[in-house]
């Protein structure tokens, strides 16, 4: 049988891990709710072939990528639609349609993250994870800074693509046009 000083000591342990963890969930989302834009490096791993860049994300849902390759790669959202282009391709894609559609969206994510559980990996990281119209997304936040420092998804096609986000900036100016969508040369 406990005794009431060791039934004490029991809640006060249960209490306050259940106060630690759910501050770490709301150091995260008040960190979004904060966000206006954010200017990062990225290395992304799509399938085992590596690229590495910097991109700046607006919310909501405007981004825009440019690829260290010879091929002049830029990925760009305006919100609606998504560009990939290179010095001899162009591709264009409903939002909608691709994972990009919810990690660009500050409000889902944060709907999202009040609703799930988060997992802690290495001691160092936050992840959430979710699935939403077929697409497979894992979320991972710096457990010490509580920025966002990646993403995996999986699609609809199986594809899994990484990406790691450094060296972050937030809420800085930006260009006006930086996110308007190039034309196909």
């Amino acid at each position: 049988m406990f005794s009431k000083k060791k039934l004490f000591i029991t809640f006060f342990l249960v209490f306050l891990v259940t106060e630690i963890q759910a501050s770490i969930k709301e150091n995260i989302l008040q960190g979004l709710k904060d966000i206006k834009n954010l200017s990062f490096n990225f290395e992304q791993n799509i399938n085992g072939e590596i690229e590495s860049g910097k991109c700046t994300i607006e919310y909501p849902k405007k981004i825009f990528c440019s690829y260290d390759l010879r091929n002049k790669k830029i990925l760009v959202s305006n919100g609606r639609s998504l560009v990939i282009k290179t010095s001899n391709s162009y591709y264009i894609y409903p939002l909608e349609k691709t994972p990009l559609n919810y990690i660009l969206d500050k409000d889902f994510l944060l709907n999202k993250i009040i609703k799930l559980n988060k997992k802690i990996i290495d001691k160092n990281f936050i992840n959430f994870n979710f699935f939403e119209n077929e697409n497979e997304i894992n979320l991972f936040f710096d457990k010490n800074t509580y920025n966002l420092i990646g993403w995996q998804t999986l699609d609809i096609y199986q594809n899994l693509s990484i990406t790691y986000l450094y060296s972050i900036t937030k809420n800085k100016k930006l260009e006006k046009d930086l996110f308007k969508l190039p034309i196909k040369d």
